[in-house]
């Protein structure tokens, strides 16, 4: 073979170690709530971290990446059939999988 037919099946090689998969970046909306619309166990279950405003949270409770906001408890009360009350906070978030390390691709506004 030539060198100008490997050369596609190495730029392609090359294209898909530096682009992220598409399951390799967390949804943009995720609840943990288990009755809600955007609740996904697979993608939990390979541990997501959300760093909101440049802190890395770990009590959030829903978030979306592209309006902008988290919505975590607010302290220990709970609504007339024992969920957790909840605040909707609004800035940057940032969210990656935990389970990719260091290097993981992070998703963000």
């Amino acid at each position: 073979m030539s060198e100008d037919e490997n050369t596609p099946v190495e730029n392609a090689e090359t294209a898909a170690e530096v682009a992220p998969a598409a399951n390799d970046v967390p949804p943009d909306r995720l609840a943990i709530n288990p009755r809600s619309a955007h609740f996904d166990a697979d993608k939990l279950r390979r541990g997501v971290g959300i760093r909101f405003k440049g802190t890395v949270r770990t009590n959030i409770e829903e978030y979306c990446i592209s309006e902008g906001w988290v919505r975590v408890q607010a302290g220990k009360s709970m609504d007339r059939k024992g969920n957790p009350l909840t605040i909707k906070l609004n800035g940057p978030v940032e969210a990656w999988y935990e389970d990719l390390g260091d290097e993981a691709p992070i998703a963000k506004a």
